[in-house]
This record gives C-alpha cells, sequence and structure tokens, in this order.
C-alpha cells in the first residue's frame, strides 16, 4: 500500500512539475525515502553490469554504458554514490563496492596535473573515512591534498584547474568544489596551509570569476608572472558572456561549504546572491530542473540539465541551515522542489533502464557535443546526497 501511494505521488508531481506543485513535509518524506530505496536498487544492478576496474560515466551515442577509467575526473562519484547508499541502507555490498572501486582510484593521489583531486578522492574515501574510519583513508587524503596545493600560483591567489586548452593558467568555476578536501586537511592535520589556500582560492573567485549580477564565467584565464586576468571564457556553456547552469550550482555549494568550513560571512553572503539569482531568474523553469545554460537562445526548447539541479538542490537544503527564518524556509522549500521534480518520471529512470544511472536528461558540454541530454554520474551523486540531507534535516 505504500509504494502504491508512493508512486502516485510520483506521478502527480511529474504531471504537475511545470506548474510547481507543492508536496507536503509527509509526502516528501515518503518520496524521498521512495526515491533512496529505487537507488540502491538501480545501483544493485550497475555492480552486475560494471566491468572490473571502472567506473560509470555516461551513456555513448549508442546507447551503450560509457565507463571511465581511474584518472577521468569524475572517477570518483561512483564510489562515492555506494557509500552513500551504504548509510542509508547498511547493505554490506554497497561497502564492498565502494572499497573495490575506490582501490583503483590509489594511483590519483599522487597526481599533481590535476585540480578534480576533491571530486576523485574526498567524494570517495572522504565517505569511507566518515563512515567506517579506515585509518589508510586518512593517509590517502592527506598526500591528494597535498597533491592538491602543487598547483596553487601564489602570484594569483588560486590554484590552476587545467594544464591544456591554450590556456596561460585557466582556473574554473568548478575548481570551488575541490576546496573542502583542503579544509578536512587542516582539520585533520593541524597544518593551517592548506585551508589558507582555499580561502586565497574562493576569494579570488569571488574577485574574478563573478559579474554584478552574481552570475558567473566558467574560466577565467590568469598571466602566471603577474596574476592579472588576462580572459574570461567560457567552455561548456552557450557562450563568454552567458550563465552556464552547472557553473552556477557549483559556486553555491561551494561557498555555502567555505561558509561551513570558515564561519565567515562573506562567504555566506555570496552563496545567497548566487542563490537568489538562480530562483529569481525569468528563465529558471518553474519544475527547478535548469536548462543547460540560463542564456540559451534556444529557451525554452533548450535542453535541461538535471546534474545542475542536483547539485543545486543539495546546496539550497544545506544554505538554509545557515540563513534567516524567511531565507530559511525559501531556500529549503526551492531544494525540496528541485528534489521532487528530480524523483520525477521526467527526470528518474525506470528500474533497470538508462544504463542503470539513477537520473535522466543531464547535459555535460553543450559546445564540445559531449554529453548532450544523458546520464551523468555526478548528477546521480548530488541527487542521492540532497535525498539523505533531506532525510536527515527535515524537520530540524
Amino acid at each position: 500500500m505504500k509504494s502504491k501511494i508512493v508512486f502516485l505521488l510520483l506521478m502527480a508531481w511529474g504531471a504537475g512539475a511545470h506548474a510547481q506543485t507543492k508536496l507536503s513535509t509527509k509526502q516528501m518524506k515518503a518520496l524521498v525515502d521512495e526515491s533512496l530505496r529505487f537507488s540502491a536498487k538501480q545501483y544493485k544492478h550497475m555492480m552486475q553490469a560494471l566491468p572490473d576496474s571502472l567506473f560509470p560515466r555516461s551513456t555513448n551515442k549508442d546507447g551503450s554504458l560509457m565507463t571511465a577509467k581511474y584518472n577521468w575526473w569524475t572517477a570518483g562519484f561512483y564510489p562515492g554514490s555506494c557509500w552513500y547508499l551504504y548509510e542509508y541502507t547498511k547493505d554490506p555490498a554497497f561497502k564492498q563496492e565502494a572499497e573495490k572501486r575506490q582501490q583503483y582510484l590509489l594511483p590519483d593521489q599522487y597526481r599533481t596535473n590535476t585540480h578534480d583531486l576533491g571530486f576523485l578522492m574526498y567524494c570517495s574515501f572522504g565517505n569511507g573515512l566518515r563512515l567506517v574510519g579506515t585509518p589508510a583513508y586518512k593517509d590517502v587524503l592527506m598526500t591528494s591534498s597535498r597533491s592538491l596545493i602543487t598547483r596553487y600560483k601564489p602570484t594569483i591567489k588560486a590554484i590552476r584547474s587545467w594544464d591544456h586548452r591554450g590556456w596561460k593558467c585557466p582556473v574554473i568555476i568548478d575548481n570551488m568544489m575541490n576546496l573542502e578536501m583542503l579544509a578536512w586537511a587542516t582539520r585533520n592535520s593541524g597544518d593551517s596551509t592548506f585551508i589558507k589556500i582555499a580561502i586565497d582560492h574562493a576569494n579570488t573567485t569571488i574577485k574574478n570569476h563573478f559579474r554584478d549580477d552574481y552570475s558567473s564565467y566558467h574560466v577565467i584565464d590568469y598571466d602566471t608572472t603577474t596574476g592579472q586576468v588576462l580572459a574570461k571564457k567560457t567552455h561548456q556553456g552557450h557562450s563568454d558572456a552567458s550563465a552556464w547552469s552547472r557553473g552556477q550550482a557549483w559556486g553555491l555549494y561551494g561557498y555555502t561549504m567555505m561558509y561551513r568550513e570558515t564561519k565567515d560571512k562573506k562567504y555566506l553572503d555570496q552563496a545567497r546572491h548566487i542563490a537568489d539569482y538562480m530562483l529569481n531568474h525569468p528563465r529558471m523553469p518553474k519544475d527547478l530542473v535548469p536548462y543547460y545554460d540560463y542564456d540559451a537562445p534556444e529557451i525554452p526548447n533548450a535542453i535541461r540539465d538535471a546534474s545542475a539541479a542536483a547539485v543545486m538542490a543539495s546546496a539550497l537544503l544545506e544554505l538554509s541551515k545557515y540563513t534567516n527564518k524567511a531565507e530559511k524556509k525559501r531556500y529549503w522549500n526551492a531544494g525540496a522542489d528541485a528534489l521532487a521534480s528530480l524523483a520525477s518520471p521526467a527526470y528518474r529512470a525506470k528500474e533497470g533502464q538508462n544504463n542503470n544511472f539513477i537520473l535522466m536528461h543531464s547535459t555535460g558540454s553543450m559546445p564540445g557535443n559531449s554529453e548532450i541530454d544523458v546520464p551523468l554520474s555526478y548528477a546521480d551523486y548530488y541527487f542521492i546526497e540532497a535525498l539523505l540531507r533531506y532525510k536527515n534535516w527535515a524537520g530540524k
């Protein structure tokens, strides 16, 4: 009977998503639990289908499963999702799968040619350390943090993102997400170097990445000698002047996290401004699943990015914990509404379909014609995280 009720809720929400149907807290709790159970079932199928030593990435153009090796930037999300599902289900199969897959990530801890070590190592080993406390995981995360800060450029006061694409010293908005591991490193080592670098990077990003309306550029290119800005560009959005939706979500999540870690009010204010830009945007769809870019010229027929919605939902739920009563309600409800949209049949796959990913309709890079309207491993990760946040924080 309970599953039937949840199914009817899902159908009602899916049918009314564009009218911004609201679910009560009781209905949301039921939907969240059902979605977590579904996610566990779907990832059990994923476990069986996934080749050894590889990680799920997306869907190929021929409909087959797209996998990644340990050194692709998204590899940490699958073991991270398994840790989250272990947290919810207590099923040892998820723990075993997370432990198995993240062993292939161990070489990444020594890499100094990528800024994505937070995604790779903190989403995987960080969740593992939090849940089971394996001492070796701490060593892996400390080594990863030391590797990451080798990319810090003192003249710029930021961590370099890419070593390619013809840039001088590019820094992307996504890099805000990798600072959480550095905050952890200072807390767990007593060495303030890590958090100081994270703070420098966050401050430089506030200074140069954001426009007056709190939309963000994707890429800022710097001169490493002078620290001057050379160019303000996009790589995955519609244009250099547009607001790439996942970039907005990375910024929202990153500054909410930096406020949590430092209690510096300027980061809270930045997160609030970014959230308000998104939620007040005239081209934000009513179901709160953004188009791939807020300035996409084909709106309202532009494709969506469920991954941007998942990151945004998770961040809004956390942001609501740090704001005043009126804002708390607004951010919490918006996060819940986005989460409910993602849990609807419009965005959530059927069991055993979608190459066993949970969410449909994400967009990797429209300009690169890469991963267009497909599942993405990080959309699933942040969706599960947001579900757990709602479950753990509702009513508190």
